[in-house]
Order: C-alpha cells, then structure tokens, then sequence
C-alpha cells in the first residue's frame, strides 16, 4: 500500500451505512456487561470469547450473536455499546452512520423497546454534539421470526418517528425470502419509514429481485448475489441503487474464499453504487477503515478507486443533497491535503 493511499484511507470523511450496533460488542465490554448484570456467559476471559469468533456459516455467528446480546439489559448498556462503537470509528474519519438496531432481539427476552432506543439514541445525540457524527437509524425486522411479529415492533417504532428513519431487515435469509415481509414493509412505508434490506448475501439474486420489486427497497445491503445476473446489474446501474456491501464479514463467513473474491471491485466496474461497510465489526476481525484497506490490498484498488468509494458512502447515504455536497467537498479538500504531503 502506498504512503498516499494509507493517508487516503486514513483520513478521508467517510459515512457507514451497513453497521449493526450490536455486531459492535466487544469482547471485554461483553465480560464488563455480563459481570456488571449479573449474566452467566460460557467464557471466562477475553481470550475466550475470541476463540469463540470462528464460524463456518452465518448462523453459526448468529448463534453467538444472540448469545452476546444477553448482557445488555439497561439503558446504559446499550449506550456504553454505542458510545464505544462511535468514538472507535471517529478515529477512522467517521461523520456520518446509518446504524441498524434489532429490538426483536431485546423484546423477546423482556428488554422494554424504550429501553434499547433510549441507549442508543442518546450516544448518537452526544456523538453529534461532541464528535460531531451525525445518524440516523434503521430499525430492523428479524426475518427468522413470524412477520406478525415484525409488526409488533413496527408499532412501537411508529411512537417514536422522530428517532427512527428507516426500517431493514436481517438476520437468516436462507428460507426466509422477502415475499414473507411483504405486509409489513408495505405498512411501513405507509407510516413513513424508508426501506431497506439485507438479500443477496446467503440468498439468491432473485432475493435482490424481490426486495426491490416487493419490498420496495431504496438501498440493498449486501447484494453480492445481484452479480450473478446481468439483468438485475443493468437495473442497479441505471437507478443508482446503492449496495452496502462488507468485504471482511463476507470472509468470516465464508461466503468468499478470501478478500480477492470480494465484488467490491467488479460491482464498481459495472457502474454500480457499492459502498465499503463493517457489518458486525467486533465480530468480523475489522472496522471501517480495515475494510477499506483489505479490499484495496486485495483487488489492487487505486488511489481514486479508494476517493470513489468514500464519496460513495456519502451519496448513497440518506442525507439531504446539501449536506452530501458538504461532505464530497470535505472530501475533495482532504485530498488535496493529503496531496501536499
């Protein structure tokens, strides 16, 4: 990696728009939580739990996943969790991110709805005022349970609109296709909230399909699988879809072989929007910017490649068209720093 590309990676603003603030736990603040409410965890130390971060799938991470969630359980934890996330990527030129939260997750083991969006919600606030990283928030659909109850937790999102912007949906997406959430993202939309969804990761292009034709979704995460059709990238092309796509969760999850079979790179061949995102950061062995440097290193990116994608991030992010020229001028204006040495 040249001195100038690491200076690019290093310093540019970026934004993150494929981040679950619960994929950010790491494993001494899990051990801190767990000992500070009382959660019996199966691990004894840190080295443990890391041990533990090996998968062969992503329900074998799902499975862990869940497990960590365990030891939030109070307002403060979920802001600590937040507040950890938010002051690790400033260091990575963070200022903006369009976080996913998962209140199903939370809900179904008797942590009130409130108590998860207050944590959070007030990290984001302090992130403004002292980091100055705006946000907004997407509240995810759990597709592993009944779209009935997915409806439950659209209804405690609809009390509190001015927090929440947008709805998604995740977790297991092989046999849990979009035709299921059909309903719930129609009524979410009808209240408001801006959709999105993960498909394309485990599950087919037809998956991508379906989440825009069905769905009606405006941003695809992940969308690896629309690759595999040339029609579908032809659509994603000429709308200017975005994809968050997340080059080392991709890898820990064994949906590629390694970094060089990563789609960053062909997908932005093909004229797509791709943005660079973490996923589940603590969980995946790297945050922004180690995204960032494993796909540069690996599909031979250049310097403006790396520009590319960072003006990306901000474009395909959900912010007025004033505050993304603010960035991509921001931008433009680190480059030139960076340029002078």
């Amino acid at each position: 990696m040249t001195d100038f590309a690491n200076a690019l990676i290093d310093r540019l603003p970026k934004a993150e728009l494929h981040l679950h603030i619960e994929g950010t736990l790491e494993p001494d603040l899990m051990l801190a939580l767990a000992k500070r409410n009382k959660v019996t965890l199966p691990y004894e130390s840190v080295e443990d739990v890391a041990k533990a971060y090996e998968f062969d799938c992503l329900q074998d991470f799902l499975d862990l996943y869940y497990l960590g969630m365990s030891v939030l359980q109070t307002e403060q934890d979920f802001h600590d969790l937040t507040w950890a996330y938010l002051l690790k990527v400033h260091a990575d030129g963070l200022t903006h991110v369009e976080m996913f939260f998962d209140p199903q997750a939370h809900t179904d083991r008797g942590i009130a709805f409130e108590t998860v969006l207050g944590g959070i919600v007030s990290a984001l606030e302090r992130a403004e005022k002292e980091l100055k990283i705006t946000s907004k928030l997407i509240m995810c659909f759990l597709r592993h349970l009944p779209e009935e109850q997915a409806f439950d937790a659209l209804e405690c999102a609809c009390k509190h609109k001015e927090h929440i912007f947008a709805v998604g949906l995740d977790s297991s997406e092989k046999g849990f296709p979009p035709p299921l959430f059909e309903r719930v993202f129609a009524a979410a939309r009808k209240e408001g909230f801006t959709p999105v969804a993960h498909v394309g990761e485990e599950g087919t292009a037809e998956n991508v399909r379906e989440g825009l034709d069905l769905l009606k979704i405006e941003r695809v995460d992940h969308g690896n699988r629309a690759l595999d059709d040339p029609a579908l990238i032809k659509r994603l092309a000429k709308q200017q879809t975005p994809l968050t796509m997340c080059p080392l969760s991709n890898l820990r999850l064994k949906g590629i072989p390694t970094i060089g079979d990563s789609p960053v790179k062909k997908a932005m061949d093909a004229g797509l929007l791709v943005t660079v995102n973490s996923d589940d950061p603590s969980y995946f062995g790297g945050y922004l910017n180690d995204n960032y440097r494993a796909v540069h290193q690996a599909l031979d990116l250049n310097e403006q490649d790396i520009i590319t994608l960072a003006k990306n991030s901000f474009k395909a992010s959900f912010i007025s068209d004033s505050a993304k020229q603010a960035h991509l001028d921001a931008i433009d204006a680190v480059v030139e720093d960076v340029k002078k040495g």
